[in-house]
């Protein structure tokens, strides 16, 4: 199975730094999920380079590896300049994510042009993947809004399983942490 994994942006989520407890409950939501595909026959892991849920998903892919040498990840960019009006350091990270995945490259080999290169892009996605799993809440909209909507209408025209993690989601999974962080500072740890 191939899955297209997307989300929110890291300022959608008022996450601003690495440190931010936020990423890490998005992080181990984005772990536990694809562990349980990874065991059920998940073989790639297809997502994009956006700041937020998406590197964070090439960031929670690459450590899963470890555990499941089968497992492919690959970064796909909208367009050929993409992130070039980023500051420098984070258009390093996107440069390092993408020699460390197993496969990187831009839908449109053009630099950004126009909205129709991101209707492109989401076309390939669906076209290349067998689901979808997006940290995405409807009742929250963000800019993956579009992604959500091009899926719901490829879900009218054929099969296309998708999971959403919304915010309850991320609230348990908040919670479910800061109670395993307590137990540990118990135990003395």
């Amino acid at each position: 199975m191939r899955l297209w994994v997307t989300g929110y942006r890291s300022y959608e989520l008022n996450v601003f730094n690495d440190k931010d407890p936020k990423k890490d409950v998005i992080k181990a939501v984005l772990k536990s999920n694809l562990k349980t595909r990874a065991d059920n026959g998940l073989s790639w892991i297809i997502t994009g380079g956006q700041l937020g849920v998406e590197q964070w998903a090439v960031e929670t892919a690459l450590e899963l590896k470890k555990e499941y040498a089968d497992l492919r990840v690959a970064l796909m960019l909208p367009f050929a300049d993409f992130g070039q009006n980023w500051q420098e350091n984070k258009q390093q990270y996107l440069l390092k994510l993408k020699q460390a995945v197993d496969f990187s490259a831009s839908v449109s080999k053009q630099p950004y042009r126009s909205p129709q290169q991101l209707k492109n892009y989401q076309k390939f996605m669906l076209g290349h993947t067998d689901g979808a799993l997006l940290v995405y809440d409807p009742d929250y909209p963000g800019k993956n809004k579009f992604d959500y909507q091009a899926i719901k209408r490829q879900q009218e025209k054929s099969e296309y399983a998708t999971e959403l993690l919304d915010m309850f989601d991320l609230q348990d999974a908040a919670a479910e942490l800061a109670e395993q962080q307590k137990e540990r500072n118990d135990d003395g740890e």
